[in-house]
């Protein structure tokens, strides 16, 4: 296995860990206001699933279909209880999984246009790379927002997913 695919299912084994967790807890957390970087961990959950989509849509060579898109994730997850999370999330990594199993070559370089940034020059692996770490920002922001509600977080260390495989 390729150590960008590995990354991506530590990515997808750490997003479980956190929905399985939430699972456990009153459906209230969800929505609790907080003063964090986040006003509420579904927003925070809402971003990651937005992050994870515009992505693979810039992967697939659908850049300029991001933007027409937007309102429309947003929409799937406006009003997401943590099973509909799970569910997108679950969708978003099945796609991943198709795309990544038909790359001949994840190190081939692709072009990623931004408005303010400029073209960014990287590889698929690159990419893959920057979801699981953008992802392992945000579990940790969750993390963090429940302790301010009272609740501990779960454990999502990439040492951790090391132990499952």
């Amino acid at each position: 296995m390729s150590e960008a695919l590995k990354m991506y299912h530590y990515h997808v084994w750490a997003n479980t860990r956190v929905f399985d967790h939430l699972a456990q807890l009153p459906a209230d957390v969800l929505r609790a206001p907080l003063q964090s970087v986040f006003p509420t961990i579904a927003d925070a959950l809402a971003h990651m699933y937005i992050v994870d989509n515009l992505w693979l849509t810039a992967m697939s060579g659908q850049a300029a279909d991001i933007y027409r898109l937007l309102p429309t994730w947003e929409e799937e997850v406006k009003d997401a209880t943590v099973d509909t999370f799970q569910s997108r999330f679950s969708e978003v990594a099945g796609r991943y999984e198709m795309f990544l199993a038909h790359q001949k070559d994840l190190q081939s370089i692709s072009e990623y246009p931004h408005p303010r940034h400029g073209t960014l020059r990287a590889s698929y692996s690159d990419i893959v790379h920057h979801i699981a770490n953008h992802g392992t920002y945000h579990r940790g922001n969750i993390t963090a927002m429940l302790r301010q509600l009272g609740h501990a977080g779960p454990s999502t260390d990439y040492v951790f997913y090391l132990y499952t495989i």
